[in-house]
């Protein structure tokens, strides 16, 4: 089950339009938020919180070839009022598994077979069009305004273009700095006075562009929306990249009876509710699987960030059976679910053509006999070519999944692609993992067999960064930011940890910036139901305290609670496992800091607490770490010190 009622409450009332009314509005159920929309002289949307605008009056609007422009002088033909109060179920549970839906709606529709939906909840406000037109449709453009009522700060993934991986860095601009020459992709976070922020994002993204930003003149901290128009013209430059040479005037051709993606804006009184908002997940499709207990969450050892450099072995390290066998031990002694065979195992551009160095038939064999699974690298280029046929090979060796790379768009088309390769994956019962990709837009809440996307600047950057922008500082804005969307591979798990004096960039030995409790705090912090073992598994081997921690974290939670965070300062969570454990990770910047957090979210009893922090000395050598086991009350204190760019762990048994 996907749903479970929990309070019966989803009350629709009908208003029929009786007088000259251009004013509606609509409260959260904390009755915090209002959401007031005007439909005269043109449809606009306004924010508050307690009764203090947090927004100006915004238009939306959209136009269509031979339709006209949908919010100019709209005309209410009546209006759905309801609210809503259940307990959804994900089947993957990325951080809780129940989510409550509880929001406040108005669904307006007006003369010319049209209308938009508005949904309030208290933790943010959605609004998404909707038409009943015939046949297909041309949409031309889409009116997209967010007007800040007072803009402190913008933390703005800025881009060069729409052909992107998504890979960023948060820039934080004042409001003077923005304007319509710079681009920005989602989420982009806007920061209000006394602190409050309001994160910008979409979902429900299905056969049409993805949402991007950019600023308007003046120093008000406006930001309008931009769209990757459909592609007239492409190139393939490589096996793996078509870029987009011309584009047509036109955002999408679409069906004219349809519902258009979600626009989100999720407001936090203080950051840490950020940590824990589920609106994208929420208000994207509910899963077409009918069943989907097939899907299975795991942790990976992957070969490709370690440039399979494993040693003290009486072979040869590559691209070859001897040395996937021994991935596939390493996985199978620390009951890791999967191993991903990256870029090398076949031609790019020919999945047929296997590695000679590389008997697939044998190693898939083995894989099985150890209860492993084989996932496979792909670009988008090749299996949206070659599915069908690879598909023989794939199931004879029991593939589970694919990573598929190097899309680096969200236009019409390649949001489309996205769609069918996740319908044709799940009724082969493959997994996913997109890489090169857009940010999660809700596509993995439709088909749970999509685990996990890039779309963010992760660890595998570190082998050749030589900015050292994959920092301790990025890490603590990434959970505030671009995991708020959904799931996110970073690919964390580096055993080789630096201070920022010490770090240089290296292919063959990287490292990551930060300690080593940073390092593993990630792994409860980030969130991802394909979560990555990324260094070699010779070094984890060397590294058994450790690799007895990574072994047994899981990848998805039962409970999430927000402890506190600040974005780009410092992050701290607690989640419950499905085992009962609970698990506290923290992380922070290049500050040394300590961190007092409350247990109270633990049931009343008495606990063995097992703790990783930053040794005396990991200020000068990162790799520095203590473990110790203590006593603790639920309730009581629990002071978590951290080195610059250091991390702290804790698990948690009730006695």
């Amino acid at each position: 089950m996907c749903l479970r009622i929990k309070l019966s409450i989803a009350c629709i009332l009908f208003t029929p339009i009786l007088s000259a009314q251009n004013t509606y509005i609509a409260t959260s159920p904390n009755e915090l938020l209002r959401l007031t929309v005007e439909t005269k002289p043109s449809l606009t949307w306004q924010l508050s919180l307690r009764n203090q605008p947090l927004t100006l009056p915004a238009p939306l609007s959209m136009t269509f070839a031979n339709i006209g422009t949908l919010g100019a002088n709209p005309e209410v033909v009546k209006i759905d009022r309801g609210t809503t109060d259940l307990i959804r179920e994900p089947y993957v549970p990325q951080k809780s598994a129940t989510v409550r839906d509880n929001y406040s709606e108005m669904v307006f529709t007006f003369k010319g077979d049209w209308g938009v939906a508005f949904r309030v909840y208290d933790e943010g406000v959605a609004y998404r069009f909707f038409t009943n037109f015939k046949g297909k449709v041309t949409v031309i453009d889409e009116t997209y305004a967010f007007r800040p009522a007072v803009c402190k700060t913008i933390f703005f993934p800025e881009e060069d273009g729409f052909y992107s991986h998504n890979e960023r860095i948060a820039k934080q601009l004042d409001p003077g700095d923005l304007n319509e020459n710079r681009l920005a992709s989602l989420p982009t976070l806007v920061e209000l006075d006394k602190g409050i922020k309001i994160l910008l994002t979409e979902t429900d993204l299905r056969d049409y562009p993805g949402l991007w930003l950019t600023g308007t003149s003046g120093k008000n901290g406006n930001l309008r929306g931009v769209f990757p128009r459909y592609p007239k013209f492409t190139v393939e430059l490589t096996n793996r990249d078509v870029q987009p040479t011309d584009r047509e005037p036109t955002l999408a051709l679409t069906n004219g009876q349809r519902s258009y993606p979600w626009r989100l804006f999720l407001v936090a009184i203080n950051d840490a509710e950020l940590l824990v908002n589920q609106m994208p997940w929420l208000l994207a499709e509910p899963s077409r699987l009918k069943d989907a207990s097939w899907v299975r969450p795991g942790k990976v050892a992957w070969d490709w960030w370690n440039n399979l450099n494993i040693y003290g072995v009486d072979f040869r390290a590559g691209v070859n059976t001897a040395t996937y066998k021994y991935f596939v031990d390493f996985a199978a002694e620390n009951g890791l679910e999967y191993v991903i065979l990256d870029e090398g195992w076949c031609e790019t551009g020919h999945l047929d053509w296997i590695n000679p160095e590389l008997n697939m038939d044998e190693l898939a064999a083995y894989a099985k006999s150890k209860d492993v699974g084989l996932i496979l690298w792909v670009t988008w280029t090749t299996i949206a070519r070659e599915f069908e046929k690879v598909l023989p090979n794939l199931k004879k060796w029991d593939i589970k999944g694919l990573k598929v790379d190097f899309m680096q768009r969200d236009d019409q088309e390649a949001v489309n692609f996205y769609w069918r390769l996740a319908e044709n994956c799940a009724a082969n019962k493959l997994l996913l993992d997109f890489h090169g990709a857009h940010k999660p837009a809700g596509l993995h809440r439709t088909w749970p067999n999509v685990l996990s996307f890039e779309g963010v600047y992760g660890l595998e950057n570190a082998k050749w960064d030589t900015q050292k922008r994959i920092d301790p500082e990025h890490d603590v804005t990434l959970p505030f930011l671009r995991q708020v969307a959904g799931p996110m591979d970073y690919t964390p798990g580096a055993m080789l940890n630096t201070q920022k004096a010490d770090w240089a960039p290296s292919f063959n030995r990287p490292a990551s910036l930060g300690t080593r409790c940073h390092e593993l705090a990630k792994y409860v912090v980030f969130e991802s139901p394909l979560q990555m073992l990324s260094d070699s598994p010779t070094n984890y081997r060397r590294e058994p305290e450790c690799l007895n921690f990574l072994s047994k974290v899981p990848p998805v939670w039962e409970k999430t609670v927000a402890l506190d965070g600040k974005i780009g300062d410092y992050v701290a969570v607690a989640r419950q496992a499905a085992d009962g454990l609970w698990y506290i990770g923290a992380m922070t910047d290049w500050t040394k800091r300590e961190l007092r957090l409350k247990t109270d979210f633990l049931p009343a009893g008495d606990y063995e607490m097992e703790v990783y922090q930053d040794g005396v000395n990991a200020d000068r050598f990162a790799q520095d770490y203590k473990r110790t086991v203590m006593r603790i009350k639920s309730g009581d204190a629990v002071r978590a010190a951290m080195a610059p760019g250091g991390g702290y762990v804790a698990v948690l048994r009730k006695l």
